[in-house]
């Protein structure tokens, strides 16, 4: 869906994001988690956003389940529907940075040209996470029951199974999910922290 909204204005507001920022006393950013199905983006998304909230941050987590419910109901799990389920995201992400938010976002997103058109959106402030988890452990762990229904031909266009995902090439940081929870979170709270001071 690449058509363009005719007759529009951006409006710019009085607050600004650097106003937010300096109310906030951190800096908006977009942390972007992809990997495979039961890689752990959603379990570390959250725990890092625990952890950054307690800290006193303003963080927001994007889930791609969650978002399946309203935003981007009306998309398939289709290639062109897949690209437009990260098109939306990326831009409400970036909606959300703009206001100073700290956003995380945790979505199979298994295209790489989907994940730099977010980068292009969001620009230095998109930040990506690579999930690294092997399909055997994801596959292993199925928390959900979606392996074994794609397995039986139940879930057309599963990512790993019969629909490609595309590992990131130079991600920002590599989170070892398969292994080591723990110290991923650490890892990855302290990438963010970095990132968003003042």
């Amino acid at each position: 869906m690449n058509k363009k909204s005719s007759n529009v204005v951006w409006h710019n507001a009085t607050v600004t994001r650097d106003r937010r920022e300096q109310k906030n006393k951190h800096k908006g950013g977009l942390f972007w988690f992809t990997g495979l199905s039961g890689s752990g983006k959603s379990t570390l998304a959250h725990a890092v956003e625990e952890q950054l909230f307690q800290q006193g941050y303003n963080t927001y987590v994007l889930d791609g389940d969650n978002v399946r419910h309203g935003l981007c109901a009306d998309l398939s799990f289709s290639d062109n529907d897949r690209t437009e389920n990260i098109r939306r995201i990326s831009h409400m992400s970036n909606l959300f940075v703009q206001a100073g938010v700290i956003v995380l976002t945790a979505f199979i997103s298994p295209f790489r040209v989907d994940r730099q058109n977010a980068r292009k959106i969001a620009g230095t402030d998109f930040h990506e996470i690579f999930c690294d988890c092997s399909l055997d452990i994801c596959e292993q762990r199925d928390v959900k029951g979606l392996y074994k229904k794609a397995r039986a031909g139940e879930i057309p266009f599963f990512t790993g199974i019969d629909s490609p995902y595309e590992a990131p090439k130079a991600p920002d940081l590599i989170a070892n999910t398969g292994s080591d929870l723990e110290n991923s979170i650490e890892q990855v709270f302290g990438y963010i922290n970095k990132h968003v001071q003042l």
